[in-house]
């Protein structure tokens, strides 16, 4: 059973949502206090996929926690094997060559159009679209074929490794990069065509749940959600890391594009911008990428002195970082992540008062939550 329900009084019930609920996209459960339809409370219950991310790698080498990193992620794996891999870069003083900060930033790209697709697919879904879903998981296997012939992996991709990446670029695959933007571009269109501008879908989710700029930054957002409440911030702007500030790309943010600020809507309209920019920035990595090595220096038994750093990326849902604490030993004495989810799903009790049932599955899906990246 999806829903279990056990009545408080005459006007109340408990409505236990998952933890095996499909709107939830994951093993996620939300208690929820409904008097009939409306929604009075609703409390998230996290931990059902905890897999002790962060204590594995306060057990295993430097080195040999790059796979695990995959797990915190796996919508958006390349991002968080990149922060991980800067956290240790900085620990250790290590320099990256560039055309390795290339390849990386094209990884994180690609993988970031990758999630986005999901999360644009589904969320119609959510509400009773189901044919979005199909257009946006066909353009998301064709990234799919990309990543898999640059790491050989399609969802856990261990690409990145300390001091680089573990493979350079193909023969022709810049061509191939090339010919499959040619083709989102003309996707872009059509997906707006047959959901951006559909006046069902709008008037389901236009309006919907805003989150006002204030609550965003009180609450920690990040990422999409913190922007489409209108505030303007990227890691790869504000504390660019790799070479992204030798790319030209716009931060986009909400603007009431069909509804309020910061409402369902602008969060999705947000992702739809992040794409187009996303596709720009693949054409630029892929027009200046430079000559050299794919990989550093790196030791091969990594003894970093005593001490911590913390360094994050620009992940698909916003800020993704690790905190690493050393003291000396070939393995990590501490190590902390932090997620964007966890932030957002903290929210939902906050702003899913005296909205109806049936909006709480839209809400988690604005959001976009990714329950391995919530629990580790």
């Amino acid at each position: 059973m999806y829903f279990e329900t056990q009545y408080i009084n005459d006007h109340q019930m408990e409505l236990n949502m998952g933890p095996q609920h499909p709107s939830t996209h994951g093993v996620l459960r939300f208690i929820a206090i409904t008097d009939g339809e409306l929604i009075q409370r609703v409390t998230p219950d996290v931990g059902y996929l905890h897999r002790s991310i962060e204590k594995i790698g306060e057990k295993v080498t430097y080195h040999g926690f790059m796979p695990y990193t995959d797990r915190v992620d796996y919508v958006s794996a390349m991002t968080a094997n990149h922060a991980y891999a800067r956290a240790v870069e900085k620990l250790i003083q290590l320099e990256v060559p560039k055309r390795a900060h290339y390849l990386r930033m094209l990884a994180d790209e690609l993988c970031r159009m990758a999630s986005h697709l999901i999360a644009l697919g589904t969320y119609p879904m959510d509400v009773g679209a189901v044919t979005p879903f199909v257009h946006a998981l066909r353009e998301r296997e064709k990234i799919n074929d990309l990543l898999e012939e640059l790491c050989g992996a399609r969802l856990t991709y261990n690409y990145m490794r300390i001091g680089g990446v573990s493979f350079d670029i193909p023969a022709g695959f810049d061509q191939k990069v090339l010919k499959f933007l040619q083709e989102f571009d003309v996707f872009l269109q059509e997906f707006d065509a047959l959901l951006s501008h559909n006046t069902i879908f709008v008037h389901r989710v236009a309006n919907l749940c805003p989150i006002s700029k204030e609550e965003a930054i009180d609450f920690g957002l990040v990422g999409p959600n913190l922007r489409a409440s209108g505030f303007y911030y990227d890691i790869r702007k504000e504390k660019p890391y790799a070479c992204y500030e030798e790319l030209n790309f716009n931060v986009p943010i909400g603007r009431g594009f069909k509804g309020v600020i910061g409402d369902a809507y602008d969060r999705y309209e947000v992702r739809i911008q992040e794409l187009k920019e996303s596709a720009s920035m693949v054409r630029q990595i892929m027009q200046a990428m430079p000559e050299g090595d794919c990989h550093g220096k790196a030791p091969k038994n990594i003894r970093p002195p005593k001490g911590f750093v913390y360094e994050s990326v620009e992940s698909s849902r916003g800020e993704l970082g690790f905190f690493i604490a050393s003291d000396g030993q070939p393995n990590a004495y501490r190590i902390k992540v932090r997620s964007g989810s966890f932030a957002a799903i903290s929210m939902i009790e906050h702003i899913a008062k005296n909205i109806y049932l049936a909006d709480l599955v839209a809400l988690i899906a604005s959001l976009d939550l990714v329950a391995p990246e919530i629990d580790r």
